[in-house]
């Protein structure tokens, strides 16, 4: 297990988990990465590679465009490349498999987990069904809205209020800087998976505990600190 050492032990240990969906459960950075170059190449923008994806990559998705792409992008643009983005993600989608120790990492949870993605909801639900995963879930939500992007800490605020669980008894496991935002914003702990979509260095500067697999994190979770201390 990596753990930065500037995180102890403190608070009550934990009886919820968040997970996160895309680059945490599901194995999806290749077809992220692809997905994102099409959204570039329809407006004449650069093809970036996977290690620069996840150096790069931030919340919301619109700020990481507008960086990559070297130019300001409005709304009306960006919803544009969203679309783009989606479309060839479906496309790749069957191609995807869950993280190699997803499963074992979910069934080794004793308390009660629950699944947020900023994915859309409509096609979250059935495709983690699809997996054979919503049995360990009390509660699955992904994005109800058209355009995508967007930050997560008002949708896990709104996550925890629907399952009527405090933020203080809550780990949430994701592979984002905005996973740990969100986390934060709600007074929960979160564990941060290096196998995802972020580089791990970026992970480790945060602060929060880091681990290499998914059954790590669920390991670190028990004893994640709710006082989370370093830099961005």
């Amino acid at each position: 297990m990596a753990v930065n050492s500037s995180t102890s032990a403190m608070g009550a240990a934990p009886t919820h988990l968040v997970w996160d969906w895309n680059g945490t459960l599901l194995d999806d950075l290749q077809l992220v990465v692809t997905a994102t170059n099409a959204a570039f190449a329809s407006v004449g923008g650069p093809t970036i590679t996977a290690e620069e994806h996840r150096s790069r990559f931030r919340r919301p998705v619109i700020a990481y465009y507008a960086d990559v792409l070297g130019r300001p992008v409005d709304a009306e643009e960006f919803s544009r490349l969203d679309k783009v983005f989606h479309e060839a993600y479906r496309t790749g989608l069957a191609t995807c498999r869950l993280a190699a120790d997803a499963r074992q990492a979910l069934g080794a949870w004793t308390g009660t987990q629950s699944l947020l993605s900023m994915w859309f909801h409509d096609e979250l639900v059935p495709t983690v069904e699809a997996y054979g995963l919503t049995g360990y879930f009390r509660r699955v939500d992904g994005l109800r809205a058209t355009i995508g992007g967007d930050r997560k800490a008002a949708y896990l605020a709104a996550h925890l209020a629907a399952l009527g669980v405090d933020g203080t008894q809550v780990v949430l496991i994701g592979d984002s800087l905005d996973d740990a935002d969100a986390a934060r914003a709600v007074g929960a702990r979160c564990v941060l998976y290096a196998g995802g979509l972020t580089d791990p260095a970026r992970l480790r500067a945060s602060g929060h505990p880091v681990a290499e697999t998914l059954t790590e994190a669920v390991a670190l979770a028990a004893t994640a600190s709710r006082a989370v201390t370093g830099r961005r």
